[in-house]
């Protein structure tokens, strides 16, 4: 193992000496003022406003002290005194070069009060100039990162220490320990709220992230599910494709060989599209969803939906036009079910026992859906337990209207109860060839 020499003492003395100008010189924010970033107008001027009252009750405070200890002019206690409390200005947006300046007026000072006659009080600094370099670190502390923080400290003691023992003729007093101690605590409590409320902050982003990401994965979980059941709607007319084709040749006399052909290869095409729809069924399939093999329900499954809600305490009463079930698409369908039994399990979670009315009629080429429920009566339990959407509320209703290009509009009513109101073509949108 090598002995350490003269000179690697000496390098690292020097690294340390570059590391501590380093933090001394480079501030870490971008000079933007203290509290600048709060939303409230008068938490940003609380800095100016402290300031302000510190210079007016510092400076007077100050003149007066140096005249009376030191019997000094008041031209020249008045520049040390100003000298001292004019960078608590300066370090609401630039902390660091406003150490600077102070700590270069405590040096000054001190060599200007060590030439005159102490009358009374302390040596070199007065009361009010501490005060003011201990308010000048909180703002420091408040702004800039723990390691300057540190490198601040040690410049402190040891500037204090080398002018109150070392560089002046006299010696220092208390006043020298206290501005020590005092610099020690006051960045110790700044850095300890700034760290707390960075953490604050960090936390809040993160909530509003994870929100984020839970609506998301909300939305990506609702669209999974209406892929799921437009896989049966799908699947359905392929399957009468593909009989079709597949029975074309026996149901009809007399038809041409390559008419035959083309009808068995229409056959094998749909019965390939098929398996290529169970695959990919099987990736949008989740362990939890591996059971939902029934049929999916459509309007004509509206009434059962009604009687259960109204079994679970909420009385529904349900209109649909003569002949409706059988001019509705099966996609629309579809949607049209999912969309009133979500509305009718808000009603139920939200207030249960509210008279709810649902009607559907249509309207020249587009289905008209209204769920609309009165108020809660009052000390109602809820029965939230007895509803059964889907559990993803309006997003799942606005993407099963988006699915079939439809309108929905819901909100509160006057009267305290809540309305869902959508508008579904009755004929599937077509896509415009590229």
């Amino acid at each position: 193992m090598k002995t350490p020499t003269t000179a690697d003492a000496r390098e690292f003395a020097l690294r340390q000496l570059r590391t501590l100008r380093h933090h001394l010189t480079t501030p870490s924010d971008d000079g933007a003022p203290l509290l600048g970033d709060s939303r409230r107008r008068w938490v940003r001027r609380v800095p100016y406003v402290i300031a302000l009252i510190l210079q007016a009750s510092l400076i007077p405070t100050g003149i007066v002290c140096l005249n009376h200890f030191y019997d000094m002019v008041l031209p020249v206690a008045a520049a040390l005194t100003i000298a001292q409390t004019t960078p608590l200005f300066l370090a609401i947006t630039r902390p660091l070069a406003a150490w600077w300046i102070s700590a270069a007026a405590l040096v000054t000072t001190a060599a200007i009060t060590a030439r005159h006659t102490q009358v009374t009080g302390s040596w070199p600094w007065t009361a009010p100039m501490v005060i003011a370099y201990v308010f000048l670190l909180l703002a420091l502390a408040l702004r800039e990162s723990l390691a300057t923080l540190i490198s601040v400290w040690i410049a402190t003691v040891l500037l204090t220490v080398l002018t109150t023992t070392i560089g002046l003729p006299r010696s220092g007093d208390g006043t020298t320990v206290l501005l020590i101690a005092l610099s020690g605590a006051v960045l110790l409590l700044g850095w300890a709220v700034r760290d707390r409320a960075l953490a604050r902050r960090l936390l809040t982003e993160q909530e509003q992230i994870s929100e984020v990401e839970r609506e998301r994965r909300t939305l990506l979980e609702e669209r999974a599910r209406i892929a799921r059941e437009l896989h049966d709607v799908v699947a359905h007319h392929m399957s009468v494709i593909a009989v079709q084709a597949a029975s074309a040749p026996y149901r009809i006399e007399d038809v041409p060989a390559d008419a035959a052909e083309e009808f068995t290869a229409i056959a094998g095409t749909a019965r390939e599209s098929l398996s290529e729809m169970r695959r990919l069924l099987g990736v949008l399939r989740s362990e939890d969803t591996a059971g939902e093999k029934a049929p999916q329900p459509g309007v004509a499954q509206l009434a059962q939906l009604v009687e259960t809600v109204g079994r679970a305490g909420v009385p529904a009463e349900l209109t649909v036009d003569e002949g409706l079930a059988d001019r509705v698409p099966q996609a629309v369908s579809l949607s049209a079910y999912r969309i009133v039994q979500e509305a009718l399990a808000n009603v139920v979670r939200h207030a249960p026992g509210a008279r709810t009315w649902v009607s559907l009629s249509a309207d020249g080429p587009e289905l008209r859906l209204t769920v609309v429920n009165a108020p809660p009566p009052q000390r109602t339990e809820s029965l939230e337990a007895s509803a059964e959407g889907t559990g993803q509320g309006l997003v799942g209703m606005r993407e099963r209207v988006r699915l079939v290009d439809g309108r929905l509009d819901t909100g509160p009513l006057p009267d305290g109860g809540f309305k869902v109101a959508a508008v579904l073509p009755l004929d599937p949108p077509q896509e415009t060839p590229a």
